[in-house]
């Protein structure tokens, strides 16, 4: 079974050998014409790495898609930054784990300081998970998303759902009409979120308890269960749910670009969190601290700030996410009204004001038992 690739886990998997590494081995080599990237797909894709391969005669790029934030920092922790170049992540690893453990290098800020000034306000400032304590530039961000939950717009208005938040899925008349989309990490924070919990914060106590009772609630009222994002969109569209915990616009743009515009990603006019009820991935790409550093790596990351590199990376792998980018026209000319549709362009700068920047939860090994016990049943 494919594993989703927001299906990230905040459980720490033990570190993998070398021995995984099969092609990789010979890394060390002609490091003038060579990069390994390691990555959630899309960057790679051939529409992002051919490219790039062209445009450095050919040079020799491999690209592994990680199935988590955490098990990819785990392979640089066994050793592996002997082999990777470059490391793309979601934005609280680098400043967190990555850098303060000598995993991650900084960038030249001379040559990518200006590359802020073309992106989204939100993140020209430029972006703050982006820079270390210290000051350097220790990633650039790319795809992001709001990540909240689901609904059909022909069975649940967006005004509604949005007004609700996520007490529509504690309300007793959504017994049955709706699903659970079991990205485990994702559905405790957003189940800490509906009892009103900061999940970045310890949950203690009393909380705890609050923490049980809405996740007994949300799994015992859900039609159901699974980690398919295709099948969920289907049974959205086929009318078995209303609704679906856990999901956004990564999730929904599928459907929404094969012309199913009622089904969209909701972030909550509201929340526990200074008003926030909303969260979102944005992903940071950073330069390994490889003893044996290719020239190609940042020249790499210097090439998907192109316009038409932005767009391939948008539209990768059969979901589609806006990119910073975006806050150049030469990148929104890239794209059509369907395609903005799909990724909900519309809303997206308010969802973004309403929403908190992913972080690590904090008492996520606690949380994740209770979590599972309910999802036994």
């Amino acid at each position: 079974m494919k594993i989703n690739r927001r299906q990230f886990s905040l459980g720490m998997a033990g570190a993998a050998g070398l021995a995984a590494m099969g092609p990789l081995r010979n890394a060390f080599a002609a490091r003038d014409n060579e990069m390994n990237i390691l990555c959630w797909e899309g960057y790679n894709s051939d529409e992002v790495l051919g490219p790039f391969r062209r445009a450095n005669n050919g040079a020799s790029v491999r690209a592994e898609s990680g199935t988590s934030d955490p098990d990819m920092i785990n392979k640089l922790r066994a050793g592996e930054v002997n082999v990777w170049d470059l490391i793309n992540l979601n934005q609280p690893w680098a400043r967190d784990q990555l850098y303060p453990e000598g995993l991650i290098k900084p960038l030249n800020k001379d040559r990518f300081m200006p590359y802020f000034e073309k992106m989204m306000p939100e993140f020209s400032k430029p972006y703050p998970l982006a820079f270390a304590d210290d000051g350097n530039l220790i990633g650039m961000p790319q795809r992001f998303g709001p990540f909240s939950f689901v609904v059909n717009t022909d069975k649940i208005s967006r005004e509604m759902a949005e007004d609700q938040g996520w007490n529509l899925f504690l309300d007793p008349a959504m017994k049955d009409r709706y699903g659970v989309l079991t990205y485990d990490n994702w559905n405790v924070m957003h189940m800490c979120l509906t009892a009103g919990l900061n999940p970045f914060n310890e949950v203690v106590g009393d909380d705890e308890q609050k923490f049980r009772a809405v996740a007994d609630t949300i799994f015992g009222g859900a039609k159901l269960l699974t980690d398919d994002l295709v099948a969920m969109n289907t049974a959205l569209i086929n009318g078995e749910i209303d609704a679906y915990f856990t999901g956004g616009t990564y999730t929904a743009s599928p459907a929404r670009f094969d012309g199913a515009t009622n089904i969209r990603g909701i972030t909550p006019n509201s929340g526990p969190v200074d008003g926030k009820g909303g969260v979102v991935w944005i992903e940071l790409t950073s330069a390994v601290n490889n003893p044996n550093p290719s020239k190609l790596a940042e020249d790499f990351l210097e090439f998907v700030q192109g316009p038409d590199i932005c767009k391939a990376a948008a539209f990768a792998e059969g979901t589609y996410n806006p990119v910073c980018q975006m806050g150049s026209q030469e990148v929104m000319s890239k794209f059509d009204k369907d395609e903005l549709d799909a990724i909900q362009w519309d809303s997206l700068e308010e969802e973004m004001s309403r929403s908190l920047d992913y972080q690590v939860i904090a008492s996520y090994d606690k949380l994740i038992e209770i979590y599972n016990s309910a999802k036994r049943g």
